[in-house]
């Protein structure tokens, strides 16, 4: 073909193109992609339904009405520190009521310690302990998986379901300030370690233009200023999302992947020493029968019966896990039903029972939970 012919072609539909492409809808159609490139518009699809359940649950919360009790009492000739009634927080604060509770320990003048209980708040003060070099034994009924903090959520959540508003004192803001600022730290120190902590977004898919409220602390006082270590909490445009809903909200947090992290402390609570023992408490004189001058309550709800605690009520939460989707990372959260994603699988929930006992999965409830999360996948664009 001759040159100057093929140029002269060539050129002719380069033109041709570049005019199609500066027509009024073709740069719409260009803008609505990069408006759905840079947004959350391509999520990949859950995949859910009840023949997919694996796994039914039921944790009971230590729902204490002062909030959590972090404290010292002298029982006969032993100093017994307690440290329960976390609510729904107690992954949350788990790091920093260790924090608090080993401070309360150092006026024992005792260097062997007994903990009661193998829970997260069980092992993470025993690991406080063992960072200040004393010499600690974990005394507990039973281990993972069988405990309620294998039962959790596991999510940041560190003023969930923690204190009656009314009963919020100076003591308490003082307390949970440096509980929260302190679990947070350590939280972010075990990014990149694996997989234990991950940051995950969370989608509000509502018919209602509010945000679910479930914090006991109001967090625009500005004394709770300390409180803001999350991004803020984002209204998504119709373009911006896959969800066939009026009001779609996005939110960032922390997401614990729970046996990973309960084996993770417990295994470094043997390296460095540390000894279990397997024992049942049902009331404080087994705590003075035990060898130990100092001992640690860290039993949760079990606190109820052992300590009489009037102030401490169970809050039962069904949990379904269904078989996992690792290439899913992102939350749902509707109304009756939220998702978690973790590594050993999608977990559904949604119940909150104040005051039962009852650890008894209901089918009913897990076809309602797992029904409304379906109801927002099934409508989702793909």
């Amino acid at each position: 073909m001759n040159r100057r012919l093929f140029l002269k072609n060539t050129g002719v539909l380069t033109l041709a193109a570049s005019a199609a492409a500066c027509t009024p809808s073709a740069m719409r159609i260009a803008k609505k992609q990069v408006n759905i490139l840079h947004s959350s518009r391509y999520l990949p699809k859950l995949r859910i339904s009840m023949d997919r359940v694996i796994k039914e649950t039921v944790g009971l919360r230590p729902y204490r009405t002062l909030g959590p009790r972090i404290e010292k009492e002298e029982l006969g000739s032993k100093t017994l520190v307690h440290n329960y009634g976390h609510g729904g927080s107690g992954w949350s604060l788990s790091w920093g009521s260790a924090e608090l509770a080993a401070d309360l320990v150092i006026s024992s003048g005792e260097k062997k310690v007994a903990v009661v209980g193998c829970g997260v708040i069980g092992l993470t003060t025993a690991r406080m302990l063992q960072f200040r070099g004393y010499d600690v034994t974990i005394y507990t009924k039973e281990m993972a998986p069988n405990i309620t903090s294998s039962k959790a959520t596991g999510t940041w959540s560190p003023s969930h379901r923690l204190i009656d508003k009314e009963n919020i004192s100076p003591e308490f803001f003082e307390k949970f300030k440096r509980a929260h600022t302190t679990s947070f730290r350590t939280y972010q120190n075990l990014l990149g370690l694996g997989d234990y902590v991950v940051w995950t977004d969370s989608y509000s898919v509502r018919n209602e233009p509010r945000l679910e409220q479930d914090h006991d602390v109001d967090e625009s006082d500005e004394k709770y200023a300390f409180m803001n270590v999350l991004p803020q909490t984002v209204a998504l445009k119709k373009d911006e999302h896959p969800f066939k809903a009026d009001y779609v909200y996005r939110s960032t947090s922390m997401v614990f992947n729970i046996p990973s992290l309960l084996k993770l402390y417990t295994d470094d609570f043997l390296r460095f020493g540390g000894k279990v023992k397997i024992q049942e408490f049902k009331s404080l004189e087994d705590f003075d029968a035990l060898a130990e001058k100092c001992v640690v309550n860290c039993t949760g709800i079990g606190a109820k019966q052992i300590t009489n605690d009037e102030c401490l009520t169970p809050i039962s939460g069904q949990l379904a896990f269904l078989i996992p989707q690792n290439y899913v990372d992102y939350r749902i959260n509707t109304r009756g039903a939220y998702t978690i994603n973790r590594k050993d699988g999608m977990i559904v929930g949604g119940t909150h029972n104040m005051g039962s006992w009852n650890t008894t999965p209901s089918k009913e409830d897990t076809e309602k939970m797992v029904m409304a999360i379906k109801n927002v996948a099934d409508q989702m664009y793909t």
